[in-house]
């Protein structure tokens, strides 16, 4: 799988790579500058995605809630990869990702719950692990099938590794972008510094201009690219606009401490170890979230694990540029 990678990436870049064992994280290209401007002018919103967007009804202990997921692709193909976002993000994040993988898979893009389409919840306390565990397991039942392949960026990787974690698991391979087990006490300082602040913009623009320089360490865009990325993060509120989740997201994490955060830690490590399906783990070479030593540690833990660094990026890889795209269809393959 490696090997393949690499080749593609030589024909795809003209970057020259090394070869190394599983337990080595490889770079896949070159650092590159910022060649584009990062603030957007506001143009045209672009046509709607080919997808369809469902609901489905949720369980939580303090009533129930619509889920959001937007479908890509054949709905009878029984081959499923659901790509699961961030902790601020969307299922818009992987149009790109989804357009791209929609010729073999039939693609699953949830809004997790207090996020774009979706309800919020009347218990703040609800968000997290174990609710969107619960609904992404409802989600799977819906869908039909008996196995899923799963594609998760930060939040959506620990779901993934949750989700892969029990008996009788429906995920049998899965991507893990820039997260892991250990999550590094600068990045949990870093989001609730902003998560969960009151965001409002005068014009969408605006956001945009906030969105796309807040976003500056996913990668090197264009101006088109950024704003397709995170235009559907704003909708409008009155006269202006906001950002399209639940700003009491942030209270689980006004409520971590060192020990629970320390639980957390051996839980989810827990969970890892006992995962069958095979994973890439993809680290931007820049994480404040995702340390090297934490994918080298998973690397030693599960020899299946594989691993992939991308230099010039931070948290968390975006997927929109062909380069990345090509790591998950040859992963997928």
């Amino acid at each position: 799988m490696l090997e393949g990678l690499k080749n593609l990436l030589k024909r795809l870049v003209g970057t020259k790579t090394e070869s190394a064992t599983p337990t080595v994280t490889e770079n896949i290209s070159e650092p590159v500058k910022l060649s584009h401007p990062i603030p957007v002018e506001e143009t045209v919103t672009p046509q709607a995605p080919l997808s369809q967007t469902h609901y489905i009804q949720c369980a939580s202990s303090s009533g129930s809630h619509r889920m959001a997921y937007h479908e890509w692709g054949d709905p009878d193909n029984q081959n499923v990869l659901i790509c699961v976002h961030g902790l601020t993000r969307r299922g818009s994040d992987f149009n790109v990702l989804a357009k791209a993988m929609s010729d073999r898979y039939r693609v699953i893009c949830p809004d997790i719950v207090g996020r774009g389409d979706s309800d919020w919840l009347d218990n703040s306390m609800l968000y997290g692990l174990p609710q969107y565990v619960a609904d992404m397991s409802a989600l799977v039942n819906r869908l039909g099938v008996q196995k899923v392949d799963w594609f998760g960026t930060s939040m959506g990787g620990l779901i993934g590794i949750f989700m892969a974690s029990q008996k009788n698991s429906p995920i049998s391979r899965m991507i893990i972008n820039d997260v892991g087990p250990r999550i590094e006490p600068e990045s949990l300082k870093r989001l609730g510094d902003y998560v969960g602040k009151p965001l409002h913009f005068a014009t969408k623009e605006e956001g945009l201009i906030y969105l796309n320089r807040f976003c500056a360490p996913f990668g090197d865009f264009t101006p088109e690219q950024w704003r397709d990325y995170n235009g559907p993060h704003l909708v409008q509120d009155g006269s202006g606009w906001k950002v399209h989740y639940d700003p009491d997201i942030s209270k689980p994490f006004a409520a971590l401490n060192k020990v629970t955060a320390a639980m957390g830690e051996m839980m989810t490590w827990k969970a890892f170890d006992a995962i069958q399906a095979d994973m890439l783990v993809v680290r931007g070479a820049n994480s404040d979230l995702l340390s090297a030593k934490t994918v080298t540690e998973m690397c030693r833990r599960r020899p299946r694990t594989r691993s992939l660094e991308i230099p010039g990026v931070g948290h968390a890889p975006a997927f929109i540029t062909p380069e990345q795209v090509a790591i998950a269809r040859e992963f997928f393959s």
